[in-house]
C-alpha cells in the first residue's frame, strides 16, 4: 500500500513541547511521581514513554520505572494480522500491585489497542488506577476509552492514516495525515 503524505500536523519542535507539556500534566495530575510508573505499549509508545520519562526526570529529579507492553496476543483482531504473529519481550521492571499506571501510545483512535494493553498489563497485577497518555487522539472511538493526557486532538475522517514518526524508529520526528494513493504510484513513506 503505497501512502501519500497529506499534510504534516507537528514537525519535531511541535511534538517535543507536547512530549514535555505531557510529562508536566503527568506529574501535576499525580502530584509528583510517587507510584508512579510508564509503561509504553510497543512499538511506538515505548520511545514516546522513554522521551516523557527523561521529561520527567529534570522536571521531578526522579526516575520513574518505564515498562515495554507487547499486546499481539491480546488484539482482538490476532488473527488478521499473520499466521504466526511475531511478539516481542513485555518487560515491567517492578510490581504494578496499586501501582499508578501511565500507558504510553503514539495514536488514539477505535480504543481498540488500548484494550488490548488494559488486558495485557492486568495480567500483571491490579494497578491503583491506570491512566492513558497519546501524542495524537484522532476520534472515531468505537469502544468507551478516553485518554487522560493528550498532546495533540486531531479530528480526521475514518479513510485518512495519521503517521507518528519518532527519530529513534524512522530517522525523523514528525505527525503526518497519509492517504492512499489512488493511483498506486510511490509515495514519499
Amino acid at each position: 500500500m503505497n501512502l501519500i503524505r497529506k499534510a504534516e500536523i507537528m514537525n519535531a519542535d511541535e511534538m517535543r513541547r507536547a512530549i514535555v507539556r505531557l510529562a508536566h500534566e503527568i506529574v501535576e495530575a499525580n502530584s509528583g511521581t510517587a507510584g508512579l510508573v510508564l509503561v509504553g505499549i510497543r512499538k511506538r509508545g515505548v520511545p514516546l514513554a522513554e522521551r516523557i520519562r527523561r521529561h520527567i526526570l529534570s522536571i521531578e529529579g526522579e526516575e520513574v520505572p518505564l515498562g515495554l507492553l507487547d499486546i499481539t496476543l491480546y488484539r482482538d483482531d490476532v488473527h488478521k494480522i499473520a499466521p504466526q504473529p511475531r511478539v516481542e519481550s513485555t518487560e515491567i521492571p517492578v510490581s504494578v500491585e496499586n501501582a499508578v499506571v501511565v500507558l504510553v501510545d503514539d495514536v488514539l483512535f477505535t480504543g481498540r489497542t488500548v484494550r488490548a494493553a488494559l488486558d495485557a498489563l492486568i495480567d500483571f497485577g491490579r494497578p491503583r488506577t491506570i491512566q492513558l497518555a497519546v501524542l495524537v487522539d484522532r476520534g472515531h472511538r468505537e469502544l468507551p476509552i478516553r485518554a487522560d493526557f493528550v498532546g495533540k486532538n486531531l479530528p480526521t475522517s475514518s479513510r485518512e492514516i495519521v503517521k507518528v514518526y519518532l527519530e529513534e524508529t524512522d530517522g525523523e520526528d514528525a505527525v503526518t495525515i497519509e492517504e492512499v494513493a489512488a493511483d498506486g504510484s510511490n509515495a514519499d513513506h
